[in-house]
């Protein structure tokens, strides 16, 4: 069946860095467009992040533009999402996911932005 694990969350300071990573399993990575969808405390999901099949290109919200990048290993069936100059808005779990609705999540990793 198929599997997403995230892993790599914590807490950072404002300005910090952390990256996650999701291993994919029971269904052809390779085949598909992945993404990072996020929910905040109290909020709904949301879309961050989005990449094509072969990881050439990807998609971000508005609001992590230039901070956030998104990769993947097709031989590792990983996925990667760096975040840099973390914000307290950032704060949420972080979820991989094979839709950009969410609908097909992990489990999420926690990710907390605080001093």
């Amino acid at each position: 069946q198929v599997q997403l694990v995230e892993s790599g969350g914590g807490l950072v300071q404002p300005g910090g860095s952390l990256r996650l990573s999701c291993v994919a399993s029971g269904f052809t990575f390779s085949s598909s467009w992945m993404y990072w969808v996020r929910q905040a405390p109290g909020k709904g999901l949301e879309w961050v992040s989005s990449i094509t099949t072969g990881g050439v290109k990807a998609y971000y919200k508005d609001s992590v533009k230039g901070r956030f990048t998104t990769s993947r290993d097709n031989a590792k069936n990983t996925l990667y999402l760096q975040m840099n100059n973390l914000k307290s808005e950032d704060t949420a779990v972080y979820y991989c996911a094979r839709d950009s609705k969410g609908d097909a999540r992990g489990q999420g990793a926690q990710v907390t932005v605080s001093s």
